[in-house]
């Protein structure tokens, strides 16, 4: 059986009954939105894979996807699979060079982009000769505004022409790309095929049956699904322009749900909240405690002002979730599932970890995914309760490579004793349970006296400290250690900073070593709107302070 998402989706469709939201908009503050129901869903994707085809485009070419969260996002990677087309991720927030880049870097033959970002295409558009279509998404609140003339207004396309199914033959094979920025070097396209996904993201199984076999076709899966005593309503509230919002929306969609989306253009708990309770929304993607630590405040300080009982799940991938944040939340709901899930562009699956009112898990465990493995940097198997770190990996379900790029595909993807795993670079250590400690990404570990130092590990303790909102923990150069670790913290408002006394916290927790030789109080941004931590911002802060040279 091939399994492609556009088969899965059509096939999903196929025993959904009318009516059935599939993608909501809200409007601002958490007000009354726009709805596209099923049906109507299906009816516009098909137009819009048409259109890509009616444009010349062909099977593999790619599609850029140039815009925040909306309906558009998920109808254009819908698309996509349909029209066997492959999808590209683009960072919204990128000037104009870096979007070239990965314009150029992709070979996109169409881009689909928002309105608010006609200036950066327009000032593109003669650089890029490779692509032959641009669409542009105009606002919500007015659909029928001008848009530019080199472009098509979305909402004709997806609005008019022939909406029935394309009747193409599809591949397991067929891809969708996942740009990825990492820690250093450019941007690069991680290769999936849908049938990888399918398999690495539990065969169509969701919460609501997770231990379910994995079906044999199409036409079973969308039975199993018709039978499901709810759709789930999913807000991503991260970016769907980064893989942990997409894969679950493209989850949430496998299970017949509806993707909720909010217009705010950053993190606005007040209107997360208000969302969720009007729309009775039961599962949320966040991005660890750069989102969790204010919608818990916002929680506190007005209670009793949302219905948030419909909730049943929260996933944060990507950075750490303290556990004193999701028992503050299940205070709150406690028939919530916090789920804390580890992996990465290049692997789905090293591990989870669940709480629920009835327990909690330590901070960085993870219980390990099947098909994974720990290796040394030698590629040694790492034995589990041994102590020793090494880099976590995965093999099965995992991507092809990067995109025009075989050198770091072979680093990433290497053949150890016969088998092709996945090596994003993440340490850690495996107790004789299989628990998984997380200790950081290896490109960001410092090695300081000749001891290596997980920048995680000693961020999580000085979050303990009452005085500390946020920090990030970095390596500098030094004359002594080779490198000097460093915090750069971001305080809770009307506190006072007391650098040795968050030195001395973490001796007092951690191996004397591990401590910060200097704590710098942050007049930066440390994370990303999306909650990824700003490593390299953190360094180049750190160094420009202490007056070493970059």
């Amino acid at each position: 059986m091939a399994w492609n998402y556009g088969d899965v989706y059509e096939a999903v469709a196929d025993k959904t009954p009318p009516g059935t939201p599939a993608l909501i908009h809200a409007g601002p503050g958490g007000t009354e939105g726009r709805t596209i129901m099923w049906d109507e869903y299906m009816v516009r994707t098909n137009r819009l894979a048409r259109a890509f085809l009616d444009a010349g485009l062909e099977y593999g070419d790619k599609v850029a996807h140039y815009m925040r969260n909306c309906p558009a996002y998920m109808e254009t990677l819908t698309a996509c699979f349909k029209s066997r087309m492959v999808h590209v991720n683009v960072n919204y927030r990128y000037r104009d060079d870096e979007l070239h880049y990965i314009f150029d870097n992709s070979d996109s033959k169409a881009v689909v982009y928002s309105s608010e970002f006609r200036e950066h295409v327009a000032a593109l558009r003669d650089r890029l000769p490779k692509v032959n279509l641009w669409i542009e998404v105009p606002p919500e609140e007015d659909f029928d505004a001008p848009v530019a003339d080199f472009a098509v207004n979305y909402e004709n396309v997806v609005s008019q022409g022939d909406g029935s199914k394309l009747g193409i033959e599809r591949s397991g094979k067929d891809m969708f790309f996942i740009y990825t920025g990492g820690t250093t070097g450019m941007p690069k396209g991680v290769m999936w095929e849908h049938e990888a996904m399918w398999a690495a993201t539990g065969h169509g199984a969701s919460l609501l049956n997770p231990d379910a076999d994995p079906p044999a076709t199409t036409e079973e899966h969308g039975d199993r699904v018709a039978a499901l005593p709810l759709r789930a309503k999913l807000i991503p509230a991260c970016p769907m322009m980064h893989g942990t919002a997409m894969l679950s929306a493209m989850n949430c969609h496998t299970q017949g749900g509806c993707i909720v989306t909010t217009p705010e253009h950053s993190l606005d708990s007040d209107a997360l909240w208000g969302t969720i309770d009007r729309y009775k929304v039961n599962t949320i993607a966040i991005v660890g405690d750069a989102f969790a630590k204010p919608m818990l405040r916002c929680l506190d300080e007005n209670p009793g002002k949302y219905d948030i009982s419909s909730m049943f799940g929260m996933l944060s991938s990507g950075v750490m979730w303290s556990p004193e944040v999701k028992q503050g939340l299940l205070k709150h709901n406690q028939n919530m599932i916090l789920m804390d899930s580890f992996g990465a562009s290049e692997a789905v699956g090293f591990g989870r970890s669940d709480t629920t009112a009835a327990g909690t898990t330590e901070v960085a465990k993870f219980t390990i995914g099947e098909e994974c493995k720990v290796f040394t940097e030698d590629y040694q198997e790492v034995e589990p309760g041994s102590g020793v770190p090494g880099f976590i990996a995965r093999s099965g379900a995992i991507p092809v490579g990067y995109y025009k790029d075989e050198e770091k595909t072979a680093k990433t993807f290497p053949v150890i004793n016969g088998v092709r795993y996945s090596i994003p670079g993440d340490w850690c250590t495996v107790e004789k349970d299989g628990t998984l400690t997380l200790l950081g990404r290896g490109s960001v570990c410092i090695n300081s006296g000749g001891e290596k130092i997980y920048p995680e590990e000693v961020e999580e303790t000085l979050k303990t400290h009452p005085a500390v909102e946020d920090v990030l923990v970095v390596g500098v150069p030094d004359e002594k250690w080779g490198q000097a670790v460093t915090g750069v913290v971001k305080l809770h408002a009307g506190v006072n900073f007391n650098e040795q006394e968050l030195r001395d916290w973490v001796k007092e927790r951690l191996a004397p070593y591990k401590a910060p030789k200097r704590v710098l109080p942050a007049d930066i941004a440390l994370r990303a709107a999306n909650g990824k931590a700003d490593y390299k911002g953190a360094s180049n802060f750190a160094k420009s302070t202490l007056g070493i040279a970059s």
